[in-house]
């Protein structure tokens, strides 16, 4: 679904996916590819190419990137383990990526960290590393003890300029730069610039888990609508509805506001067919996808320049592609929960007519009869209104008329069978 972001607008190093959705990569290989011993996604961004950041959402630095700055993003883990290691994406980046130095410590709050608790980054045992063109690098581990739903800082050194920045456009946590080398500050006082963006860090990976589930889709799994800096997204919610039954699998939330089955989007990120392996079946561990796409493939998108080009696709349309994602998830021996588009009449910008209804009904009913999802997520009788199911109900959706709430959020998350998932 479209990123609306504040307001009521609309808003790897890795081959091709060609073969993950063709099936035509040995099982063998690709279930050896992405299971790395040991290590699980604790948390996880999609990546996006550069745009400017609109009205809604605000500016971000993606098209100037950075200079000689110090970058510190605050992530929270949804498992924990005994070590820890980050993942730096130049996936989209025009030129190497230099980063002269990295830290992590455990978060105090905005910008700052808890004092004593800074430990150095490393690659492949060097204090600096370079990203080419188009990559992806693992940091060395960290032996760092975390729990679930942990915050940690990663603080990133930039000495150089390093072009437009590879990054994900909308966040509910903000990202804190400072001018110069600020590394190692426990305070805030030099970060004086955020924006609601992450840049570079596409993953955060732990030891000691037996899993990761993906959440992978639109603004819907991308928490368009939550509360900003309250982890009320549907990943944050799923994550402690598994904290609290002592399961450890990490939750990663792979949503791009806006983004669609079967067209690219200068804003809203690679066609989820193309983006699928990258996002989904390549973190170290996944077990488990659900999914949540469709909604920007069926409307009309003329009016908003983030969904050109492509207009309005057929029920049919949007169902082949669901069913090229569960094709490639069975080929890796993931398991994939379907997610019903939800309610889309009310909102308050253009988005649905009766034609646009029609379809999604039509997506809807083969979501839920199909068999062809391991599991199905319900969320169009989640959030639906008994009074008239085409629209969402008023206490769980949020300003904009269509995205969930905080707590529709809650209730998505309470919806999903936790047995699926393993």
């Amino acid at each position: 679904m479209t990123v609306p972001l504040a307001g009521v607008t609309a808003a790897v190093l890795i081959g091709g996916l060609g073969h993950a959705l063709s099936g035509s990569v040995p099982a063998s290989a690709l279930a050896a590819s992405h299971r790395p011993a040991g290590w699980s996604q604790s948390w996880g961004a999609a990546m996006q190419r550069p745009v400017a950041g609109g009205p809604d959402e605000g500016t971000n630095w993606s098209e100037e990137g950075f200079g000689d700055h110090s970058l510190r993003q605050v992530v929270r883990l949804s498992t924990g383990g005994t070590k820890v290691r980050i993942r730096l994406s130049n996936r989209y980046g025009t030129r190497p990526l230099r980063v002269a130095a990295a830290t992590i410590a455990r978060s105090a709050g905005g910008a700052k960290t808890w004092p004593g608790t800074t430990a150095e980054l490393r690659f492949d045992g060097a204090r600096s590393v370079t990203v080419p063109p188009g990559g992806e690098i693992a940091g060395d581990p960290v032996p760092l003890a975390t729990v679930p739903m942990e915050k940690l800082a990663v603080t990133l050194r930039f000495a150089q300029g390093t072009g437009p920045a590879t990054f994900h456009r909308f966040t509910t946590q903000p990202a804190y730069r400072a001018s110069g080398d600020h590394l190692s500050d426990a305070g805030s006082e030099a970060y004086t610039q955020s924006t609601d963006a992450l840049y570079y860090l596409a993953g955060v990976e732990v030891t000691g888990g037996t899993g990761t589930v993906v959440a992978f889709g639109d603004s819907l799994i991308d928490g368009v609508g939550a509360a900003r800096g309250a982890d009320a997204r549907l990943p944050d919610a799923l994550a402690e509805r598994l904290a609290a039954t002592r399961t450890p699998l990490g939750v990663v939330n792979a949503g791009i506001g806006g983004n669609r089955l079967r067209y690219d989007s200068t804003c809203s990120g690679e066609r989820a067919t193309a983006r699928f392996r990258r996002d989904v079946l390549d973190r170290p561990g996944v077990r488990a996808v659900i999914v949540h796409l469709g909604a920007n493939d069926i409307r009309d998108t003329s009016g908003d320049p983030c969904l050109r080009p492509g207009g309005p696709a057929t029920a049919a349309q949007v169902i082949d592609a669901h069913r090229r994602l569960v094709r490639a998830a069975r080929a890796r021996g993931v398991r994939v929960v379907g997610t019903t588009i939800v309610p889309m009449k009310g909102a308050l910008f253009p988005l649905w007519t009766p034609q646009v209804e029609k379809e999604r009904d039509a997506v809807n009913h083969w979501i839920r009869t199909s068999g062809a999802y391991d599991a199905v997520l319900d969320a169009d009788r989640l959030l639906a209104d008994p009074a008239d199911p085409d629209r969402p109900r008023l206490s769980y959706v949020h300003e904009d008329g269509l995205h969930p709430n905080d707590a529709g959020y809650q209730a998505l998350a309470r919806g999903i069978d936790l047995g699926s998932l393993r």
